[in-house]
């Protein structure tokens, strides 16, 4: 996640949270908001990270746009698994259906075929 970036990276270049706010023209408390991902920098702060980080801009996000796709590919995959379910038991009530209906125009046909008494 974008926040643990900042974390990690933070820490790895050993500065403190007013430090790197002072870099970037921010507040430390705005620092620590996008560390516990409370907030996110603007584009414009990201640019100002990536570079006082000596990063791509990507590399700060990688992880939140892999994680992003898993979610959406997961979410997917859950409706598409729904949906068969439902579709399976439609397909199952049709059949049925489909059977009575035989079975109640033969039971019509040889009821009309057999002769009254």
């Amino acid at each position: 996640m974008l926040g643990e970036n900042i974390l990690r990276l933070r820490k790895e270049a050993n500065l403190s949270q007013e430090a790197l706010g002072d870099i970037i023209g921010v507040t430390r408390q705005t620092i620590s908001n996008w560390e516990l991902e409370e907030t996110a920098p603007n584009p414009e702060q990201l640019k100002l990270l990536s570079k006082a980080f000596n990063v791509s801009a990507d590399d700060l996000l990688n992880n939140d746009i892999q994680n992003i796709i898993v979610k959406k590919v997961s979410d997917t995959e859950i409706v598409v698994n729904a949906i068969m379910k439902v579709l399976k038991v439609i397909g199952i009530a049709f059949v049925a259906f489909v059977i009575i209906i035989a079975i109640a125009e033969l039971v019509i046909v040889l009821t009309a075929s057999v002769p009254s008494l």
